[in-house]
């Protein structure tokens, strides 16, 4: 409710006034978005009726709104229909693909083509057209009881506004996740301001009692106009302030006539607002449909345009409480009666009256999660599914309901609750498939949540329970198992325990699966990764390129199989193809809605545009995939992604930022043991180190780099040519990490590995006439290979090499090179070397 004087707020100015800006923001073409977060009844829907105020009057800005509705919460996309409603008609305008997936999200289209973060890019579209015409306010009232589809959409929205002139303003409690949003928390008024509120409201007010209410409403608005209201039933005992706030409405209920408090709980059990269904309802349940309207009288619901909201949202706490539990259940009946022609809403209330175990209601509750499940509304399938199985009687039956709303939870990406069901599941199921199933599950979370040793464990006993349960070993088993082999040596390889990712490789052998089968690449690719540990690069990358090679002709495979593919191309160098397959995962999962596989091809990805010098690129991708991480609930992907992030920015010479991002990257692996985040961090600070000429220090890092689990981590090998060059330029030996290298080089046979091994005997080569012919060797190969970054490094090194030996007019020619490649990759402090020598050695450096 608007605890407001016209459109002045008491005690509020400070809050005004961070709105007025947004606004101004927003008239001048400038985006902007707030998240106004209190308690109930601390006067966030004032402030954002004043915002719309304030927008319509002085700015000429137009307003739409949405406001989350509790029994809405678990139907996907109903908030944000209710945000876009008015302005339906404009959907056709935006591209295809967008429009499309509105539509399908809406259901006025096909389900099939639904992908939840094209939704979140057309409405970003559709309120950037809707504020070319006029500065456009988006006000979102009760975020925290937003459907989860809805929320995503609009924060998707929220986090890349810009320079469309919107200003987005969103009001919750507690509890509301907007992570990366600017908040403005709301506490109860100063003493000053209350006592000018109740003046000015209730100026008949006894001191004492004034006293009495300023004392225990703490300041919040809405209890102390509620509890003026009430003269002195509140001179008792304080209570908790939600419950003095219920309170008050409570006593005002009691005041009205028995046939309008019916209408009033109905309303209360139909809150999404169908004064249709309300008025129904109320009829069938023996009341006068104009029984409402002494409801609205007193000030306790309005009505307009078809809808029915209560002046505040515990009211309906109040109103629940304020009648029998029978009667709530009568009311809940009559709805699903009259809701015949709306099945989603109809299955929720039939669940709400039941009182046990209820076959129609749980049927009818699954019926609803499958279509929203056909709009990939995840969270509300879930929601849908674990309601119907708590109304399940029969134990198998709920088994399978538990497992499928567990699926659908990590689908949503909400980890914790998917754990939560799939172990609820396992304790009812007796199907050993299923409880396998159900323990693959809980590894997906279990890894997803940082946890890859569990996961291993878990795949491991999975795999045991299937082939155990199905001693006949059909194909679609050894699949099954197969898999979650498979899995379980990805898991083994994070952590960088051989005795573990050996284990997964035997029993994966042991399997014997035929060719027909599927997983031969994968197979072939773990056997690598275990013989790679354990003897070294020479034996295994032939077998592991397997894999590499059937990713890129099966673009129609399994995402994990192909996702498995696109990390092993990382580990045989072969960058080329893993940023092909990568994208091409990419690209399916989000024409599928699959967004769970997401942030683990962002991260593929990413990986291989910056092994290929691609730094832009590769800075865009990882970025995209902490919010694809994010978005699904997935914190384990984050330390990859931070670390490659922050290896960029020390290429940038931003070091700060770069250190700051290694430190969450060494938070990461202290918490859950994953190896490659660590590696990232130490290397990107080494390079650091590198090009700002602190080779000593450098060389510290790297050498965490070849030790412990990160040693058995893939950037041991990349990393080691940054050994070699910072061990030369101490003048100290570098046999082991020019053998490492060498090892893998001659494996991989790739043009550009030869050209930078050739780099690294040059570097080390004492006799000028072998280190000659060592870079011109390494200059031809890496006109191969494509691979700037490398290639400019060669060209710095010989060119310093060069100028020493006094070949100046040859140093040039590759120091021009040199800058002009760091200077279109952003490689400030390598740039910064480049052209120091080119000075010394007599040019004039741009």
């Amino acid at each position: 409710m608007a605890v407001t004087g016209g459109t002045a707020l008491q005690g509020r100015a400070v809050e005004q006034a961070a709105l007025d800006a947004l606004l101004a923001d927003a008239a001048a073409g400038r985006s902007g978005v707030l998240v106004v977060r209190g308690e109930p009844g601390i006067g966030k829907t004032a402030l954002l009726e004043y915002a719309g105020e304030q927008a319509r009057r002085t700015h000429g800005t137009a307003v739409v709104t949405t406001t989350g509705i509790e029994t809405e919460a678990e139907i996907p996309f109903a908030s944000l229909h209710l945000l876009l409603h008015p302005v339906l008609d404009r959907v056709d305008s935006l591209p295809g693909p967008q429009a499309a997936a509105l539509k399908a999200a809406f259901g006025t289209g096909p389900g099939s083509t639904d992908d939840q973060l094209m939704v979140g890019l057309a409405v970003l579209s559709l309120l950037s057209e809707l504020a070319a015409d006029a500065p456009l306010l988006c006000l979102v009232d009760d975020a925290h009881w937003l459907d989860h589809a809805s929320a995503r959409a609009l924060l998707f929205a929220a986090r890349r506004l810009q320079a469309e002139g919107i200003a987005l303003v969103l009001g919750a409690r507690d509890g509301f996740d907007p992570t990366g949003l600017p908040e403005l928390r709301l506490t109860g008024l100063d003493p000053d301001s209350s006592a000018r509120l109740l003046a000015e409201r209730s100026p008949r007010l006894g001191p004492p009692l004034r006293r009495r209410i300023m004392e225990e409403s703490a300041g919040n608005p809405l209890a102390l106009l509620e509890l003026a209201r009430t003269g002195d039933a509140y001179g008792l005992e304080p209570l908790p302030l939600p419950r003095r706030i219920q309170e008050a409405y409570g006593a005002r209920i009691a005041d009205l006539p028995a046939a309008a408090r019916t209408a009033l709980l109905v309303a209360a059990a139909e809150d999404g607002g169908d004064l249709d269904a309300i008025l129904r309802a109320t009829v069938q349940l023996g009341a006068e449909s104009g029984a409402l309207g002494e409801a609205e009288r007193a000030g306790l619901v309005r009505v307009a345009a078809g809808r029915v909201s209560f002046v505040h949202p515990l009211m309906r706490g109040a109103v629940f409480r304020a009648d029998s539990y029978e009667a709530r259940l009568a009311a809940h009946r009559a709805l699903a009666d009259v809701l015949r022609h709306r099945p989603d809403r109809r299955a929720w209330h039939l669940a709400a009256a039941a009182t046990g175990p209820d076959e129609e209601a749980a049927a009818a509750l699954e019926q609803a999660a499958g279509r929203a499940r056909e709009r990939h509304g995840h969270a509300g399938t879930a929601a849908a599914l674990e309601r119907s199985a708590a109304l399940t009687g029969d134990p198998a039956l709920r088994a399978r309901r538990l497992a499928a709303a567990a699926r659908a939870a990590a689908d949503a990406g909400l980890t914790a609750r998917a754990k939560s069901l799939a172990e609820s599941a396992e304790r009812d199921s007796t199907d050993p498939r299923t409880r396998a199933a159900l323990q693959a599950l809980r590894a997906r979370t279990a890894f997803d949540d940082g946890d890859p040793g569990t996961a291993h464990a878990l795949l491991l006993g999975a795999a045991d329970t299937v082939l155990k349960a199905c001693e006949e070993g059909t194909g679609e088993v050894r699949v099954a198992a197969g898999m979650m082999l498979v899995d379980a040596a990805r898991d083994a390889w994070q952590l960088g325990d051989t005795g573990r990712l050996r284990e997964a490789a035997d029993r994966l052998a042991a399997l014997r699966l035929r060719p027909e089968d599927g997983l031969d690449p994968a197979v072939a690719a773990v056997t690598g990764a275990a013989v790679f540990l354990e003897r070294g690069p020479a034996y295994a990358l032939p077998t592991m390129r397997t894999l590499v090679a059937d990713g890129r002709r099966n673009r129609s495979g399994a995402p994990a199989l192909r996702i498995n593919a696109a990390f092993v191309a990382g580990l045989v160098g072969d960058f080329d193809a893993g940023r092909e397959i990568s994208a091409a995962v990419a690209a399916d999962c989000r024409a599928r809605g699959d967004l769970g596989w997401l942030p683990l091809a962002h991260l593929t990805l990413a990986a291989s545009e910056l092994y290929l010098g691609r730094f832009r690129d590769a800075e865009a991708t990882a970025v995209e995939g902490l919010q694809a991480a994010a978005d699904t609930g997935q914190p384990n992907r984050a330390g990859y992604l931070q670390g490659m992030l922050a290896w960029i920015l020390a290429v940038r010479g931003d070091e700060a930022r770069s250190a700051e991002l290694a430190a969450r990257c060494h938070d990461h692996f202290d918490a859950t043991g994953i190896a490659n985040s660590l590696a990232w961090a130490e290397w990107a600070l080494a390079l650091g180190d590198l090009g700002q000429g602190r080779f000593a220090k450098a060389l510290e890092r790297l050498d965490a780099v070849t030790t412990g689990p990160a040693g058995r981590q893939i950037q041991s090998v990349y990393s080691a040519p940054d050994r070699i060059e910072a061990s030369a330029r101490l003048g100290l030996p570098a046999d082991e990490p020019l053998a490492r290298f060498t090892e893998w080089s001659d494996a991989s046979g790739l043009a550009w590995a030869d050209a930078v091994l050739h780099r690294c005997r040059a570097l080390l080569e004492p006799d000028w006439a072998t280190a000659h012919d060592l870079f011109g060797t390494a200059v031809r190969r890496h006109a191969e290979s494509g691979r700037p970054w490398e290639a400019a490094r060669t060209r710095l090194l010989f060119g310093e090499r060069l100028r020493r030996e006094r070949h100046k007019t040859d140093a040039r020619l590759h120091l021009t090179a040199a800058l002009d490649t760091f200077g279109r990759l952003g490689a400030t402090p390598w740039a910064d070397r480049a052209r120091a020598e080119l000075r010394a050695a007599g040019a004039r450096a741009p």
